[in-house]
């Protein structure tokens, strides 16, 4: 991961001051637009739900937003590695943390600060309060108060009380450690590890580490005094229960031959002598902030072999506590545990764990620059910004509450459960869920056109490996092998390889192709070199044959030319018309945007066929469609000849009496405005419109990059419909996920068929 510039105190000040100050605001979540919407949310609507809950407490769940809401409570005794703030400045951490909660896990969170330091207070005080909330982060507490604190307050509350500082930490450090483990070949039995830093995260750290497998006898706990060791005074209940027999007394003395140092503690703290002195390979974790007890150069000086991470993101293999605790919150409030207990903690730990091992997408790796990240030493733990750790944490930490038995709201499907989380901060992954459903059903075999491009044999590797049936690659097989290698993919295991110059089927395409194309001015030599040397053409032709369901292209071609191509051997269905549809999925709601792909100047006639056929695909992905033909105009105002092929269109519709709502000509507004539908009372459209036909190939494919790139919203497309076999184009440039969105639809396509 590259180095990335430290942002000044002055941009840090000026982010946190301009426009509203802070970084946090509340927002509601009903219409609070009319008088009877106040009637309802408020008096005297809202005596309804208080007298429910009064007969029922658990009903506080359904009627408020209890469940998704946690307090984040600090008293600023320990704020980040600056020490004793107070409270006051301790409130922009704990805003962040408010706005991390929200960004990574959709969790909403209100900030708490206290003004004590007395442990009994800060109890009393959150235990007042804890009927507002779902669950309780305590943060920036200094040990060893915040032990009492959250061990009182567990047995005081029926609900998680979590302090980050300690678990947060242990959880992701702990992630780290079963991948440098696995990486270096070392059993965490029989694992040597010093931990230099006492306070609450250090002490956590080993405790988790214990529980999952570490031999106490092996792991040596140090302060600032040195070796907490049997027979050493003055010590308090946390650190005497990891004293161990041991002859070193200092850090230097304990650092001699172990495998694993884990630094929560200051800043130069190990020297270059300390780390010469360990085993082979050794485990470094060296996350003292904001500046660590060595940096990664330093290590890289005296061991090459050693794997390193730091508590800093301009370092690889940063152990950031973002990695766990909005996901673990979303895990517990979504099951109402009453507790967040070492099963949770360790499910949470090893799904993290388990992430790293898998590709990474390209929206992901984006964030860093475009940088390479592959498992490795250099990439033990997947980044913040991985869509997938709300799917991947929050399941695991919620089956191990449910196992171990502090579950009150049991999920029963946990795989919808995972598929609801996609789709809670990506709407493109939650309108997809149901097609890889529908894939793992009935898995199709796909060719991957490009085969020799490694986001195509990233992509078919997924493909792959989720399940969703067989990847045909074509492609030149000594470069697809290669390609293949340099991925870690060897054998191409799961693969079939298609390399037109040596299949013994390409004689048999040539004749198939030259029948489609000897009247139109091709001779047989340009039929031949077409199939063996184009690979657009030769998947063409197996999926004609039936020797494959689909297909997938794109990459490294203009969509036109690839179309082209394909026109050559599959033809339009019978009485359609080719078109490429964008799906947008913003704000809420899922447009359907045609025709973005095909024809520049469409008649009327062919509005109305583009109409038609984009409600039928917008209901085969499960949507009730509501049509606008768009124009500058709305309903002749104003009127020009450029609208009458618009408004012709409608009158093809209406005449042919279709089975959906359409109407127009209309402008993109008041199409998607409800309340600019009101001032049109004779507007056929019950409701804002998903199905936007667009006037002509310069409106739609201008619109729709428009609202892709200023809308804040995902993008699936555009997806060609209208062929006799199911074939996808995806853009030139496209990310793994755009390949597999579009194979998956493509596969989709195929399964209906099938029916």
């Amino acid at each position: 991961m590259p180095s990335q510039e430290r942002p000044s105190d002055r941009e840090a000040l000026q982010l946190h001051a301009s426009g509203r100050p802070g970084k946090i605001e509340i927002a509601p979540t009903k219409p609070l637009n009319t008088q009877r919407d106040l009637s309802l949310a408020y008096s005297p609507g809202v005596a309804a739900p208080c007298r429910e809950i009064a007969r029922d407490r658990s009903l506080v769940y359904d009627y408020t937003a209890k469940g998704n809401l946690v307090a984040v409570v600090s008293n600023g005794t320990a704020v980040l590695g600056l020490g004793n703030l107070g409270p006051e400045a301790s409130k922009p951490v704990m805003e962040g943390k408010a706005v991390l909660f929200k960004r990574f896990a959709d969790v909403d969170s209100i900030d708490i600060e206290l003004a004590s330091e007395d442990p009994d207070e800060i109890i009393a005080a959150v235990r007042l309060i804890a009927p507002s909330f779902g669950g309780i982060n305590l943060e920036d507490i200094k040990a060893p108060e915040c032990f009492m604190i959250e061990q009182r307050l567990r047995e005081l509350l029926d609900i998680p009380v979590f302090h980050d500082d300690q678990h947060g930490t242990a959880i992701i450090t702990a992630a780290s450690f079963l991948n440098a483990l696995d990486l270096t070949g070392r059993d965490i039995r029989a694992t040597r590890v010093v931990m230099n830093g006492a306070g609450a995260a250090g002490i956590a750290c080993l405790e988790l580490m214990k529980a999952m497998g570490l031999s106490h006898d092996r792991a040596i706990l140090c302060d600032s005094r040195g070796v907490i060791h049997k027979g050493r005074a003055g010590l308090n209940q946390w650190k005497s229960a990891h004293a161990v027999e041991t002859n070193a007394r200092t850090l230097a003395e304990a650092m001699v031959g172990t495998d694993v140092f884990i630094g929560l503690s200051v800043k130069g703290a190990v020297s270059a002598d300390m780390v010469a002195s360990m085993a082979a390979r050794p485990i470094i974790f060296a996350m003292a902030n904001p500046d660590p007890e060595i940096t990664p150069e330093d290590v890289r000086a005296v061991r090459g072999d050693a794997i390193v991470a730091t508590g800093r993101s301009d370092y690889p293999n940063q152990v950031n506590n973002v990695l766990g605790f909005p996901y673990i919150f979303r895990g517990a409030l979504d099951v109402r545990a009453s507790t967040i207990n070492d099963d949770m903690k360790i499910a949470a730990a090893r799904a993290i764990a388990a992430l790293a091992h898998e590709d990474v997408p390209d929206e992901v790796a984006a964030a860093y620059a475009g940088a390479r990240l592959r498992y490795g030493p250099d990439y033990i733990l997947p980044t913040p910004f991985d869509q997938r750790l709300i799917s991947r944490v929050a399941p695991a930490v919620a089956r191990a509450a449910m196992d171990s038995g502090v579950a009150r709201r049991p999920i029963i499907d946990l795989e919808g459960y995972r598929n609801e989380l996609s789709g809670r901060l990506n709407p493109v992954a939650q309108r997809m869920s149901a097609v890889f459903r529908a894939l793992r059903a009935a898995p199709k075999r796909v060719v991957f056109v490009e085969g020799e491009e490694e986001k195509v044999l990233r992509a078919a590797t997924l493909w792959h490996q989720s399940g969703y049936g067989t990847p045909v690659l074509v492609g030149r097989r000594n470069r697809i092998a290669e390609a293949a290698r340099s991925l870690g993919l060897a054998e191409c295991e799961g693969f079939e390889i298609h390399d037109a110059r040596e299949e013994r089927d390409r004689q048999r395409y040539i004749d198939i192709l030259y029948a489609r194309l000897q009247r139109k001015g091709a001779l047989k030599r340009d039929c031949q070199r077409l199939v063996e040397t184009d690979s657009n053409v030769f998947a063409a032709c197996m999926v004609a044959e039936g020797e494959a369901d689909a297909m997938i292209t794109g990459l490294t071609r203009n969509a036109a030319a690839a179309l082209a191509d394909v026109l050559r051997v599959i033809d339009p269905e019978p009485g359609a018309r080719v078109l490429g549809v964008t799906i947008l999925a913003a704000h809420g709601r899922t447009l359907f945007i045609a025709d973005s792909l095909v024809t520049p100047s469409p008649s009327a006639e062919a509005l109305a066929d583009f109409a038609v056929e984009t409600a039928a695909f917008a209901r085969r992905m499960g949507h009730t469609p509501r049509v606008a033909m768009l124009s500058y105009s709305t309903f002749g105002n104003p009127s020009h000849d450029n609208t009458l092929h618009v408004r012709r269109a409608v009158e093809l519709l209406s005449a042919q009496g279709v089975d959906f709502e359409v109407d127009g000509d209309i402008n993109a507004d008041a199409a998607l405005d409800p309340d600019l539908l009101k001032l049109y009372p004779f507007c056929k459209l019950s409701g804002p419109a998903n199905v936007l036909i667009m006037p002509g190939l310069h409106a739609a494919n201008i619109g729709s990059k428009l609202l892709q790139k200023l809308g804040g919203g995902e993008v699936i497309g555009p997806v060609v419909i209208g062929l006799e076999r199911p074939v996808q184009i995806v853009p030139m440039g496209a990310t793994v996920t755009e390949i597999i969105n579009l194979a998956a639809l493509a596969a989709l396509a195929a399964v209906d068929a099938e029916r």
